[in-house]
This record gives C-alpha cells, structure tokens and sequence, in this order.
C-alpha cells in the first residue's frame, strides 16, 4: 500500500490554521512545544500545581487569543511570553492570597488543657511588677535578643538581664 507523504505544517501555519477553524491545529502546535513550556512553567512557578493552573490559564489564553497575534515574533516566543505572563499572573495572586494547604495529619481534639495553660500563665505574668513583665515578654517571648529589649525599653543591657532573671524566679514560684 502507498502512503501519501505526510506535510509538516509550521507553528506560523498551524496557528492560521487555528485562526481559520482547523479543530485539530492548534492541539498539534501545543503538542510540539508543550514539553519545553511545562518546563518555564515548573521553573517559574516553583509548584506542579502551580505550574499546571498557570499552563491551563496561559493555553486558554493563546487559543482565544490566536487571531490577535501579529507575526512579529515566532509563534514558540508568542507562547512562551503567555506562559510567562500566566506564572507572574498566579506567582502575584498567590502573593496577595497566601494558603495554607490541608493536611490531615493532625486530628482536631480538646484544646481545653492549652487555655487553661494560657490563662494560667497569662495571669502569673501579670502579677509581676511591669518592668520585669516586660523583660521577659521582650526577650523571652516576642525574640528580641538582650541588646534589642534594652534599646527599646530604654535600660541597660544588665537591667534587662537580672529583670529577666528576677522574673523567671518568680514564675517559677507562681507557676510551681
């Protein structure tokens, strides 16, 4: 049986063709550069599925906008600036919008004990005198390294220390 040569249309080609209601065209012209644009997208977007959404945003985009496009550059440029576009467009909403995935590791129980600690503490802190309340809740529990608590409660370095020494010693005591 003889088998007709098969014609390899270019990107340029199969993008007009596309254009022109060709059904299969533009799966074809995806499929030839699709490989290399998952790659940008992965390498952008730091996320499969980031990189995925960003792919189906971007693909979506090209083949609505494929009568728009004015054969200034290669369709392969064309698609790799979509791309591009569609990463920076997810990479900023995310930004803006910050999610915490699910996960079930942790099952969901009675927190009573940890209010009850909170309150605990929370009431033992506030029966020390101000000056070493703050100490301690500077250094202790917001971070702030000894010569920072000092700078901002405006005291010497060794103030902040036996203040916080002082403290501890009497949580201790109030806590048990």
């Amino acid at each position: 049986m003889l088998s007709l040569p098969t014609v390899v249309r270019s990107d340029a080609e199969l993008l007009a063709a596309h254009v022109a209601g060709d059904r299969y065209a533009f799966g074809e012209l995806v499929g030839r550069h699709h490989r290399q644009l998952y790659r940008l997208a992965r390498r952008t977007t730091y996320s499969a599925e980031d990189a995925d959404d960003a792919m189906q945003d971007a693909l979506l985009a090209a083949h609505r906008g494929a009568a728009a496009f004015r054969h200034d550059a290669a369709v392969g440029s064309w698609l790799h600036r979509i791309v591009v576009n569609a990463c920076l467009d997810r990479l900023r909403r995310s930004a803006a919008h910050p999610t915490i995935p699910l996960t079930d590791e942790r099952p969901v129980g009675d927190r009573t004990g940890e209010v009850d600690t909170v309150l605990t503490v929370r009431r033992a802190l506030m029966r020390l005198p101000a000056d070493q309340r703050a100490a301690v809740l500077a250094v202790d529990m917001h971070g702030y390294s000894v010569a920072d608590a000092a700078a901002l409660l405006g005291v010497a370095e060794g103030t902040v220390k036996s203040r916080r020494a002082r403290a501890r010693a009497r949580l201790t005591g109030l806590l048990g």
